[in-house]
């Protein structure tokens, strides 16, 4: 089963972010052959980190629900609130396999929080650019909750129009790049 979560930064917490990124490190280091997609989220300044995204298949909710608040940042305190949701990976492939590679363009987490009928539950046509894309599910995968998308696009409006309009309670557009060990 495959979970997208996004560990959210409390303010402030930047030094104590600083001090535990081996240790973060490390414990995403163990789930390495699970991770489909992992970044940290930035503030318009593109400097400072907002919070942290991991995309995981895991074998249920408990899993996740364990490798969401076990993680250091987590236990530590540095972040705010936690989105976990089963996720689909629609593009059937990880960020490593993604063609653009890990630099070049601005990066971009788009996160559509549902309201209604489900929307976007297709790949785009225009695939080039998207690094993951996916519904956000509840825990039986029953219920479309939203999507979330990773992508590469000139600005954040244009990353923005990867999902449609007027579909969604709300729409998210933050900076990302690609995580992990360089």
């Amino acid at each position: 089963m495959e979970y997208f979560c996004y560990h959210r930064d409390r303010p402030d917490s930047v030094t104590l972010r600083e001090e535990l990124l081996e240790e973060h490190w490390s414990y995403m280091d163990r789930y390495a052959k699970e991770m489909i997609a992992r970044g940290p989220t930035f503030a318009d300044d593109g400097e400072t980190p907002t919070g942290s995204v991991h995309i995981v298949d895991l074998p249920d909710p408990a899993a996740a629900r364990a490798f969401a608040f076990d993680e250091p940042n987590y236990q530590a305190g540095v972040y705010r609130d936690v989105l976990l949701r089963r996720w689909r990976n629609l593009l059937g492939r990880t960020m490593w396999d993604f063609p653009g590679g890990r630099t070049g363009g601005n990066r971009y987490l788009v996160l559509g929080l549902g309201a209604g009928q489900a929307a976007d539950l297709a790949v785009p046509a225009d695939r080039d650019d998207l690094i993951a894309y996916g519904p956000l599910l509840s825990d039986d995968g029953a219920a479309w909750l939203g999507t979330a998308v990773l992508l590469r696009s000139p600005d954040p409006d244009t990353a923005r129009a990867v999902l449609t309009p007027g579909r969604y309670a709300d729409i998210e557009v933050h900076d990302w790049e690609f995580g992990g060990r360089r």
